[in-house]
Protein backbone atom coordinates (compact mmCIF):
# COMPACT_ATOMS: atom_id res chain seq x y z
CA UNK A 1 0.00 0.00 0.00
CA UNK A 2 1.22 3.51 -1.00
CA UNK A 3 1.74 6.02 1.63
CA UNK A 4 -0.98 7.94 0.59
CA UNK A 5 -3.14 5.03 0.35
CA UNK A 6 -2.49 4.56 4.14
CA UNK A 7 -3.19 7.69 5.20
CA UNK A 8 -6.67 8.03 3.55
CA UNK A 9 -7.13 4.08 5.18
CA UNK A 10 -6.20 5.35 8.49
CA UNK A 11 -8.43 8.67 8.01
CA UNK A 12 -11.07 6.23 7.52
CA UNK A 13 -10.34 4.27 10.62
CA UNK A 14 -10.41 7.29 12.54
CA UNK A 15 -12.83 8.93 12.12
CA UNK A 16 -13.61 12.47 13.07
CA UNK A 17 -15.46 12.47 16.55
CA UNK A 18 -17.63 15.41 15.94
CA UNK A 19 -18.84 13.34 12.37
CA UNK A 20 -19.74 10.47 14.84
CA UNK A 21 -21.23 12.57 17.13
CA UNK A 22 -23.25 14.80 14.39
CA UNK A 23 -24.33 11.13 12.98
CA UNK A 24 -25.27 10.08 16.44
CA UNK A 25 -27.63 13.26 17.17
CA UNK A 26 -29.68 12.79 13.81
CA UNK A 27 -29.96 8.86 14.25
CA UNK A 28 -31.47 9.51 17.39
CA UNK A 29 -33.42 13.01 16.53
CA UNK A 30 -35.19 10.45 13.68
CA UNK A 31 -35.88 7.78 16.15
CA UNK A 32 -37.71 10.44 18.50
CA UNK A 33 -39.51 12.02 15.85
CA UNK A 34 -40.50 8.73 13.68
CA UNK A 35 -44.22 8.09 13.91
CA UNK A 36 -44.34 5.37 16.41
CA UNK A 37 -42.62 6.94 18.59
CA UNK A 38 -44.49 10.05 18.82
CA UNK A 39 -48.11 7.51 18.79
CA UNK A 40 -46.17 5.75 21.82
CA UNK A 41 -45.85 9.58 23.50
CA UNK A 42 -49.48 10.18 22.99
CA UNK A 43 -50.26 6.95 24.82
CA UNK A 44 -48.01 7.01 27.70
CA UNK A 45 -49.38 11.05 27.78
CA UNK A 46 -52.71 10.12 27.98
CA UNK A 47 -52.47 6.55 29.70
CA UNK A 48 -50.49 8.74 32.46
CA UNK A 49 -53.41 11.82 32.66
CA UNK A 50 -56.14 8.81 32.80
CA UNK A 51 -54.53 6.72 35.33
CA UNK A 52 -53.98 9.83 37.62
CA UNK A 53 -57.13 11.53 37.19
CA UNK A 54 -58.42 7.70 37.92
CA UNK A 55 -56.32 7.29 41.50
CA UNK A 56 -56.99 10.78 42.67
CA UNK A 57 -61.14 10.17 42.24
CA UNK A 58 -60.09 6.60 43.70
CA UNK A 59 -58.69 8.30 46.76
CA UNK A 60 -61.32 10.40 47.41
CA UNK A 61 -63.56 7.91 47.06
CA UNK A 62 -62.23 5.70 49.57
CA UNK A 63 -62.00 8.92 52.17
CA UNK A 64 -65.00 9.26 51.95
CA UNK A 65 -66.61 5.81 52.47
CA UNK A 66 -64.21 5.70 55.16
CA UNK A 67 -65.87 8.79 56.47
CA UNK A 68 -69.20 6.90 56.00
CA UNK A 69 -67.85 4.13 57.69
CA UNK A 70 -67.29 5.92 60.88
CA UNK A 71 -70.30 8.26 61.19
CA UNK A 72 -72.35 4.88 60.68
CA UNK A 73 -69.97 3.58 63.83
CA UNK A 74 -70.99 6.74 65.73
CA UNK A 75 -74.12 6.61 64.86
CA UNK A 76 -74.12 2.94 66.26
CA UNK A 77 -72.97 3.57 69.44
CA UNK A 78 -74.95 7.15 70.11
CA UNK A 79 -78.40 4.68 69.32
CA UNK A 80 -76.93 2.01 71.93
CA UNK A 81 -76.79 4.45 74.77
CA UNK A 82 -79.90 5.95 74.02
CA UNK A 83 -81.21 2.58 74.49
CA UNK A 84 -80.20 1.97 77.84
CA UNK A 85 -80.55 5.37 78.95
CA UNK A 86 -84.11 4.78 77.82
CA UNK A 87 -84.65 0.68 78.69
CA UNK A 88 -81.77 0.19 80.71
CA UNK A 89 -81.74 -1.66 84.41
CA UNK A 90 -78.97 -1.19 86.96
CA UNK A 91 -77.69 -4.18 87.62
CA UNK A 92 -77.01 -3.45 90.87
CA UNK A 93 -79.99 -2.45 92.22
CA UNK A 94 -82.42 -4.01 89.59
CA UNK A 95 -84.14 -0.60 88.92
CA UNK A 96 -84.24 1.92 86.56
CA UNK A 97 -80.95 4.01 86.67
CA UNK A 98 -83.01 7.01 87.68
CA UNK A 99 -80.91 10.14 88.48
CA UNK A 100 -77.56 7.52 89.42
CA UNK A 101 -75.76 9.26 85.68
CA UNK A 102 -72.37 7.27 86.86
CA UNK A 103 -73.47 4.18 87.00
CA UNK A 104 -75.62 4.37 83.68
CA UNK A 105 -71.95 5.46 82.08
CA UNK A 106 -70.28 2.69 84.02
CA UNK A 107 -72.22 -0.05 82.93
CA UNK A 108 -72.45 1.46 79.36
CA UNK A 109 -68.77 1.35 79.17
CA UNK A 110 -68.32 -2.15 80.50
CA UNK A 111 -70.53 -3.28 78.11
CA UNK A 112 -69.13 -1.62 75.00
CA UNK A 113 -65.90 -2.42 73.33
CA UNK A 114 -64.86 0.15 70.87
CA UNK A 115 -63.48 0.11 67.40
CA UNK A 116 -60.55 0.35 66.51
CA UNK A 117 -59.16 4.40 66.45
CA UNK A 118 -62.63 4.82 68.31
CA UNK A 119 -62.67 6.50 72.06
CA UNK A 120 -65.68 6.52 74.71
CA UNK A 121 -65.84 9.28 77.06
CA UNK A 122 -68.08 9.93 79.76
CA UNK A 123 -68.70 13.19 81.89
CA UNK A 124 -70.67 13.89 84.79
CA UNK A 125 -71.87 17.18 86.05
CA UNK A 126 -69.23 18.77 84.01
CA UNK A 127 -66.63 16.76 85.15
CA UNK A 128 -64.62 13.93 83.35
CA UNK A 129 -65.81 10.47 84.31
CA UNK A 130 -64.05 7.77 82.31
CA UNK A 131 -63.28 6.68 79.01
CA UNK A 132 -62.44 3.45 76.88
CA UNK A 133 -59.95 2.73 76.08
CA UNK A 134 -58.40 4.44 79.03
CA UNK A 135 -55.29 5.83 76.81
CA UNK A 136 -56.05 9.04 75.52
CA UNK A 137 -54.58 10.49 72.54
CA UNK A 138 -53.54 14.47 73.40
CA UNK A 139 -56.37 16.13 71.58
CA UNK A 140 -58.82 13.69 74.06
CA UNK A 141 -57.11 14.43 76.69
CA UNK A 142 -59.30 15.82 79.72
CA UNK A 143 -57.87 19.40 79.69
CA UNK A 144 -57.65 19.72 76.13
CA UNK A 145 -59.58 22.61 74.33
CA UNK A 146 -61.62 20.23 72.71
CA UNK A 147 -62.68 18.26 75.31
CA UNK A 148 -63.18 22.12 77.61
CA UNK A 149 -65.03 22.98 74.59
CA UNK A 150 -68.00 19.59 74.41
CA UNK A 151 -67.85 19.87 78.16
CA UNK A 152 -70.03 23.03 78.05
CA UNK A 153 -72.50 21.57 75.20
CA UNK A 154 -76.01 21.23 76.32
CA UNK A 155 -77.33 19.84 72.78
CA UNK A 156 -76.25 16.99 70.72
CA UNK A 157 -73.75 17.70 68.50
CA UNK A 158 -71.99 16.05 65.69
CA UNK A 159 -69.08 17.42 63.82
CA UNK A 160 -65.32 17.14 62.94
CA UNK A 161 -62.05 18.50 64.23
CA UNK A 162 -58.63 18.76 62.44
CA UNK A 163 -55.89 18.06 65.25
CA UNK A 164 -52.41 16.85 65.87
CA UNK A 165 -52.79 13.23 65.19
CA UNK A 166 -55.42 13.75 62.33
CA UNK A 167 -58.90 14.48 61.84
CA UNK A 168 -61.29 13.48 64.56
CA UNK A 169 -64.87 12.66 64.00
CA UNK A 170 -67.48 12.89 67.08
CA UNK A 171 -70.70 13.01 68.52
CA UNK A 172 -71.91 14.17 71.77
CA UNK A 173 -75.12 13.23 73.80
CA UNK A 174 -75.86 15.42 77.16
CA UNK A 175 -77.73 13.21 79.39
CA UNK A 176 -80.23 15.25 80.89
CA UNK A 177 -82.84 15.11 83.96
CA UNK A 178 -85.75 17.37 84.50
CA UNK A 179 -84.12 20.08 81.78
CA UNK A 180 -80.49 19.95 83.68
CA UNK A 181 -77.61 18.54 81.73
CA UNK A 182 -75.96 16.44 84.54
CA UNK A 183 -73.88 14.03 82.48
CA UNK A 184 -72.21 13.95 78.66
CA UNK A 185 -71.74 11.26 76.61
CA UNK A 186 -69.04 11.27 73.71
CA UNK A 187 -67.88 9.01 71.08
CA UNK A 188 -64.89 10.11 68.80
CA UNK A 189 -63.23 8.38 66.17
CA UNK A 190 -59.90 9.21 64.96
CA UNK A 191 -59.45 8.43 60.74
CA UNK A 192 -55.97 9.04 60.60
CA UNK A 193 -55.27 5.46 60.78
CA UNK A 194 -58.01 4.25 58.24
CA UNK A 195 -56.48 7.55 55.65
CA UNK A 196 -53.37 5.83 56.02
CA UNK A 197 -54.49 2.41 54.96
CA UNK A 198 -56.24 4.11 52.08
CA UNK A 199 -52.89 5.99 51.09
CA UNK A 200 -50.39 2.90 51.71
CA UNK A 201 -53.03 0.62 49.03
CA UNK A 202 -53.47 4.07 46.84
CA UNK A 203 -49.35 3.48 46.66
CA UNK A 204 -49.90 0.08 45.78
CA UNK A 205 -52.28 0.62 43.06
CA UNK A 206 -49.67 3.65 41.71
CA UNK A 207 -46.54 1.11 41.53
CA UNK A 208 -48.26 -1.37 40.06
CA UNK A 209 -49.98 0.72 37.46
CA UNK A 210 -46.69 1.77 36.29
CA UNK A 211 -45.28 -1.57 35.98
CA UNK A 212 -48.32 -2.27 33.98
CA UNK A 213 -48.05 1.23 32.06
CA UNK A 214 -43.85 0.14 31.36
CA UNK A 215 -45.03 -3.32 30.15
CA UNK A 216 -47.62 -1.96 27.82
CA UNK A 217 -45.83 0.43 26.49
CA UNK A 218 -42.74 -2.39 25.40
CA UNK A 219 -45.65 -3.72 23.55
CA UNK A 220 -46.58 -0.68 22.41
CA UNK A 221 -44.10 0.13 20.84
CA UNK A 222 -43.48 -3.31 18.87
CA UNK A 223 -47.05 -2.87 18.13
CA UNK A 224 -46.94 0.03 16.61
CA UNK A 225 -43.76 -1.01 15.12
CA UNK A 226 -45.56 -3.76 13.06
CA UNK A 227 -48.72 -1.48 11.99
CA UNK A 228 -46.57 0.66 10.78
CA UNK A 229 -44.00 -1.66 8.71
CA UNK A 230 -46.34 -1.37 5.37
CA UNK A 231 -45.23 2.71 6.05
CA UNK A 232 -41.15 2.12 5.98
CA UNK A 233 -41.78 -0.36 3.01
CA UNK A 234 -43.49 2.07 1.13
CA UNK A 235 -40.90 4.68 2.11
CA UNK A 236 -38.48 2.32 0.78
CA UNK A 237 -40.50 1.75 -2.56
CA UNK A 238 -40.57 5.18 -3.43
CA UNK A 239 -37.21 5.68 -2.67
CA UNK A 240 -35.98 2.78 -4.98
CA UNK A 241 -38.78 4.10 -7.39
CA UNK A 242 -36.90 5.26 -10.94
CA UNK A 243 -38.51 6.56 -14.03
CA UNK A 244 -36.59 3.83 -15.72
CA UNK A 245 -37.91 1.34 -13.07
CA UNK A 246 -41.72 1.71 -11.90
CA UNK A 247 -42.00 -2.54 -11.53
CA UNK A 248 -41.37 -2.25 -7.58
CA UNK A 249 -44.86 -2.96 -5.84
CA UNK A 250 -45.75 -3.29 -2.12
CA UNK A 251 -47.74 -6.50 -1.08
CA UNK A 252 -50.82 -5.36 0.65
CA UNK A 253 -52.34 -7.54 4.01
CA UNK A 254 -55.12 -7.49 6.34
CA UNK A 255 -57.17 -4.45 6.09
CA UNK A 256 -58.07 -1.19 7.61
CA UNK A 257 -56.26 2.92 6.26
CA UNK A 258 -52.88 1.26 6.17
CA UNK A 259 -54.35 -1.57 3.52
CA UNK A 260 -56.13 1.21 2.11
CA UNK A 261 -53.08 3.17 1.61
CA UNK A 262 -50.80 0.29 0.06
CA UNK A 263 -53.73 -0.33 -2.62
CA UNK A 264 -53.29 3.17 -3.50
CA UNK A 265 -50.00 3.44 -3.61
CA UNK A 266 -49.87 0.05 -5.43
CA UNK A 267 -52.70 1.86 -7.67
CA UNK A 268 -50.60 5.18 -8.52
CA UNK A 269 -47.77 2.97 -9.31
CA UNK A 270 -49.75 1.24 -11.82
CA UNK A 271 -50.66 4.50 -13.31
CA UNK A 272 -47.14 6.12 -13.41
CA UNK A 273 -46.32 3.28 -15.03
CA UNK A 274 -49.01 3.49 -17.40
CA UNK A 275 -48.14 7.12 -18.01
CA UNK A 276 -44.17 6.55 -18.54
CA UNK A 277 -44.82 3.78 -20.68
CA UNK A 278 -47.56 5.44 -22.81
CA UNK A 279 -45.01 8.30 -23.09
CA UNK A 280 -41.96 6.30 -24.34
CA UNK A 281 -43.79 4.93 -26.75
CA UNK A 282 -45.68 7.72 -27.72
CA UNK A 283 -42.09 9.51 -28.22
CA UNK A 284 -40.79 6.15 -29.94
CA UNK A 285 -43.48 5.91 -32.27
CA UNK A 286 -43.19 9.84 -33.47
CA UNK A 287 -39.87 9.50 -33.95
CA UNK A 288 -40.01 6.66 -36.04
CA UNK A 289 -43.28 8.45 -37.38
CA UNK A 290 -41.27 11.81 -38.02
CA UNK A 291 -38.04 9.83 -39.25
CA UNK A 292 -39.59 9.16 -42.59
CA UNK A 293 -40.68 11.89 -44.01
CA UNK A 294 -37.36 13.76 -42.92
CA UNK A 295 -35.78 10.90 -44.54
CA UNK A 296 -37.27 11.35 -47.78
CA UNK A 297 -37.00 15.29 -47.81
CA UNK A 298 -33.60 15.18 -47.37
CA UNK A 299 -32.94 12.60 -49.43
CA UNK A 300 -34.79 14.67 -52.38
CA UNK A 301 -33.60 17.48 -51.62
CA UNK A 302 -29.43 16.14 -51.61
CA UNK A 303 -30.24 14.77 -55.36
CA UNK A 304 -31.92 18.36 -56.36
CA UNK A 305 -30.24 19.18 -59.60
CA UNK A 306 -31.03 22.12 -61.90
CA UNK A 307 -33.91 21.03 -63.96
CA UNK A 308 -36.88 23.14 -63.05
CA UNK A 309 -39.81 20.61 -63.43
CA UNK A 310 -37.81 18.24 -61.17
CA UNK A 311 -37.40 21.19 -58.75
CA UNK A 312 -41.25 21.58 -58.95
CA UNK A 313 -41.97 18.12 -58.61
CA UNK A 314 -39.58 17.70 -55.34
CA UNK A 315 -41.21 21.08 -54.13
CA UNK A 316 -44.51 19.08 -54.11
CA UNK A 317 -43.60 15.90 -52.52
CA UNK A 318 -41.59 17.73 -49.82
CA UNK A 319 -45.09 20.04 -48.99
CA UNK A 320 -46.81 16.91 -49.23
CA UNK A 321 -44.57 15.18 -46.33
CA UNK A 322 -44.71 18.62 -44.55
CA UNK A 323 -48.24 18.50 -44.43
CA UNK A 324 -48.19 14.99 -43.29
CA UNK A 325 -45.96 16.02 -40.42
CA UNK A 326 -48.13 18.68 -39.49
CA UNK A 327 -50.96 16.83 -38.96
CA UNK A 328 -49.24 14.37 -37.61
CA UNK A 329 -47.93 17.29 -34.54
CA UNK A 330 -51.74 18.47 -34.08
CA UNK A 331 -52.95 15.05 -33.71
CA UNK A 332 -50.12 14.41 -30.78
CA UNK A 333 -51.52 18.05 -29.91
CA UNK A 334 -54.72 17.31 -29.87
CA UNK A 335 -54.17 13.82 -27.88
CA UNK A 336 -51.77 15.43 -24.98
CA UNK A 337 -55.11 18.33 -24.50
CA UNK A 338 -57.53 15.24 -24.12
CA UNK A 339 -56.36 14.88 -20.74
CA UNK A 340 -56.67 18.22 -19.39
CA UNK A 341 -59.67 19.56 -17.86
CA UNK A 342 -60.80 21.78 -20.24
CA UNK A 343 -60.48 19.82 -23.22
CA UNK A 344 -64.03 20.07 -23.57
CA UNK A 345 -66.45 22.96 -24.23
CA UNK A 346 -69.95 21.16 -23.26
CA UNK A 347 -73.14 22.91 -24.72
CA UNK A 348 -76.79 21.39 -25.06
CA UNK A 349 -76.94 19.31 -28.81
CA UNK A 350 -80.06 18.06 -29.72
CA UNK A 351 -79.27 14.81 -30.89
CA UNK A 352 -81.46 14.97 -34.07
CA UNK A 353 -80.57 17.54 -36.01
CA UNK A 354 -77.15 16.75 -35.37
CA UNK A 355 -77.07 13.01 -36.84
CA UNK A 356 -78.63 14.83 -39.94
CA UNK A 357 -76.09 17.57 -40.02
CA UNK A 358 -73.35 14.77 -39.70
CA UNK A 359 -74.73 12.95 -42.11
CA UNK A 360 -74.81 15.83 -44.60
CA UNK A 361 -70.67 16.23 -44.05
CA UNK A 362 -69.70 12.83 -44.21
CA UNK A 363 -71.23 12.07 -47.36
CA UNK A 364 -68.54 14.83 -48.96
CA UNK A 365 -65.78 12.34 -47.64
CA UNK A 366 -65.65 9.65 -50.16
CA UNK A 367 -68.33 8.17 -52.95
CA UNK A 368 -69.97 4.97 -51.08
CA UNK A 369 -73.35 4.17 -50.17
CA UNK A 370 -74.23 6.66 -47.57
CA UNK A 371 -77.43 5.33 -45.43
CA UNK A 372 -78.97 7.22 -42.05
CA UNK A 373 -80.17 4.01 -39.76
CA UNK A 374 -81.61 5.78 -37.09
CA UNK A 375 -82.01 9.70 -35.95
CA UNK A 376 -82.47 9.74 -31.97
CA UNK A 377 -84.49 12.26 -30.62
CA UNK A 378 -83.69 14.31 -27.21
CA UNK A 379 -81.45 16.82 -25.86
CA UNK A 380 -77.26 16.23 -24.58
CA UNK A 381 -74.96 18.47 -23.05
CA UNK A 382 -71.70 17.15 -24.94
CA UNK A 383 -68.60 19.15 -27.17
CA UNK A 384 -70.61 19.57 -30.50
CA UNK A 385 -66.98 19.73 -32.15
CA UNK A 386 -65.28 17.15 -30.30
CA UNK A 387 -67.92 14.66 -31.04
CA UNK A 388 -67.81 15.64 -34.80
CA UNK A 389 -64.69 15.45 -34.79
CA UNK A 390 -64.77 11.74 -33.62
CA UNK A 391 -67.57 10.91 -35.73
CA UNK A 392 -66.13 12.36 -38.76
CA UNK A 393 -63.04 10.07 -38.03
CA UNK A 394 -64.47 7.13 -37.82
CA UNK A 395 -66.86 7.91 -41.16
CA UNK A 396 -63.27 8.71 -42.67
CA UNK A 397 -61.97 5.72 -41.48
CA UNK A 398 -64.61 3.76 -43.08
CA UNK A 399 -63.76 4.85 -46.33
CA UNK A 400 -60.44 3.52 -46.35
CA UNK A 401 -61.68 0.56 -45.96
CA UNK A 402 -64.82 -0.12 -48.04
CA UNK A 403 -65.10 0.26 -52.02
CA UNK A 404 -67.34 2.58 -54.07
CA UNK A 405 -69.98 0.59 -54.15
CA UNK A 406 -69.98 -0.98 -50.34
CA UNK A 407 -72.33 0.73 -47.55
CA UNK A 408 -71.05 3.06 -44.59
CA UNK A 409 -74.65 3.71 -42.37
CA UNK A 410 -74.62 6.33 -39.77
CA UNK A 411 -77.02 6.55 -36.77
CA UNK A 412 -77.86 7.57 -33.29
CA UNK A 413 -79.84 6.71 -30.68
CA UNK A 414 -81.09 7.29 -26.93
CA UNK A 415 -82.08 5.32 -23.94
CA UNK A 416 -82.95 5.61 -20.41
CA UNK A 417 -79.27 5.41 -19.58
CA UNK A 418 -76.88 5.99 -22.59
CA UNK A 419 -76.97 8.64 -26.16
CA UNK A 420 -75.21 6.16 -28.86
CA UNK A 421 -73.34 7.15 -32.28
CA UNK A 422 -72.47 4.70 -34.40
CA UNK A 423 -70.91 3.81 -38.17
CA UNK A 424 -70.96 0.92 -39.76
CA UNK A 425 -69.80 -0.66 -43.18
CA UNK A 426 -69.91 -3.69 -45.18
CA UNK A 427 -65.72 -3.13 -45.56
CA UNK A 428 -63.48 -6.02 -45.01
CA UNK A 429 -63.74 -6.18 -41.39
CA UNK A 430 -61.17 -6.13 -38.44
CA UNK A 431 -59.79 -9.73 -37.28
CA UNK A 432 -60.73 -10.40 -33.08
CA UNK A 433 -56.73 -10.35 -32.65
CA UNK A 434 -56.82 -6.41 -33.29
CA UNK A 435 -59.97 -5.26 -32.49
CA UNK A 436 -58.04 -3.77 -29.02
CA UNK A 437 -55.39 -2.94 -30.60
CA UNK A 438 -56.12 -0.29 -33.09
CA UNK A 439 -57.75 1.72 -31.26
CA UNK A 440 -53.54 2.77 -29.97
CA UNK A 441 -51.52 5.17 -31.15
CA UNK A 442 -50.08 4.85 -34.39
CA UNK A 443 -51.85 1.19 -34.96
CA UNK A 444 -52.08 -0.47 -38.38
CA UNK A 445 -53.74 -2.67 -39.74
CA UNK A 446 -51.43 -5.44 -41.13
CA UNK A 447 -51.39 -5.84 -44.62
CA UNK A 448 -53.86 -2.97 -44.76
CA UNK A 449 -54.21 -0.93 -47.95
CA UNK A 450 -54.96 2.45 -46.55
CA UNK A 451 -55.96 5.50 -49.16
CA UNK A 452 -54.81 8.18 -46.62
CA UNK A 453 -51.46 9.35 -45.53
CA UNK A 454 -52.19 9.05 -41.80
CA UNK A 455 -50.06 8.03 -39.38
CA UNK A 456 -52.89 5.86 -36.69
CA UNK A 457 -53.93 8.39 -34.32
CA UNK A 458 -57.38 8.67 -36.00
CA UNK A 459 -59.10 5.65 -33.72
CA UNK A 460 -56.99 7.00 -30.67
CA UNK A 461 -58.41 10.31 -31.06
CA UNK A 462 -62.30 9.15 -31.01
CA UNK A 463 -61.17 6.69 -28.02
CA UNK A 464 -59.71 9.81 -26.06
CA UNK A 465 -62.79 11.93 -27.22
CA UNK A 466 -64.90 9.51 -25.93
CA UNK A 467 -63.69 9.11 -22.73
CA UNK A 468 -63.15 13.07 -21.83
CA UNK A 469 -67.07 12.63 -22.47
CA UNK A 470 -67.50 9.80 -19.35
CA UNK A 471 -67.97 7.04 -21.91
CA UNK A 472 -66.36 4.49 -24.40
CA UNK A 473 -66.11 3.35 -28.10
CA UNK A 474 -67.39 0.07 -28.92
CA UNK A 475 -66.19 -2.43 -31.97
CA UNK A 476 -68.21 -5.33 -33.62
CA UNK A 477 -66.28 -6.53 -36.82
CA UNK A 478 -66.61 -9.68 -39.10
CA UNK A 479 -63.72 -10.50 -41.38
CA UNK A 480 -65.09 -10.29 -45.10
CA UNK A 481 -68.54 -8.82 -43.06
CA UNK A 482 -67.74 -5.27 -42.10
CA UNK A 483 -67.40 -3.32 -39.09
CA UNK A 484 -68.99 -0.82 -36.96
CA UNK A 485 -67.91 1.73 -34.27
CA UNK A 486 -70.22 2.81 -31.68
CA UNK A 487 -69.46 5.83 -29.40
CA UNK A 488 -71.48 5.51 -26.29
CA UNK A 489 -72.00 8.04 -23.64
CA UNK A 490 -73.82 7.95 -20.26
CA UNK A 491 -76.88 9.97 -20.95
CA UNK A 492 -76.92 10.73 -16.90
CA UNK A 493 -73.77 12.79 -16.88
CA UNK A 494 -75.23 14.99 -19.72
CA UNK A 495 -78.83 15.17 -18.25
CA UNK A 496 -77.14 16.37 -14.78
CA UNK A 497 -75.02 18.69 -16.79
CA UNK A 498 -77.89 20.53 -18.21
CA UNK A 499 -80.08 20.80 -15.13
CA UNK A 500 -77.42 22.46 -13.78
CA UNK A 501 -77.09 24.71 -16.59
CA UNK A 502 -81.19 25.46 -16.79
CA UNK A 503 -81.08 26.02 -12.65
CA UNK A 504 -78.10 28.78 -13.07
CA UNK A 505 -80.15 30.32 -16.29
CA UNK A 506 -83.01 30.55 -13.75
Amino acid sequence: MTKVGAKIASANSHQNPEVTKTKGFHRWRSIFWEARTRILAWYVILMACFTAASIGIIRQVLFERVEQRVESSLAQEVQEFHKLLEQGINPTTGQPFGEDVAALLKVFLSRNIPNDDEFLLTFVNGQFYKSSPKALPDPLQPNSPLVQQWTRLTEPQRGRKETSVGTILYCVEPVKIRGKTVGLFVVAHVTSGEREEVDEAVLVVIQVTLAVMVFASLLAWGAAGRVLAPLRLLTETARSITETDLTQRISVEGGGEIAELTTTFNQMLDRLEAAFTSQRNLINDAGHELRTPITIIRGHLELLGDDPQEQQETLELVMDELDRMSRLVNDLILLAKAERWDFLQPETVEVGSFTEELFAKVKALAERDWQLDYIGSGLIVADRQRLTQAIMNLAQNATQHTTQRQLIALGSKINRRFVYFWVRDTGKGIAPADQQRIFERFARLPNSRRRSEGAGLGLAIVKAIAIAHGGTVQLQSQLNVGSQFTIILPLELTQNILSDESNSNR
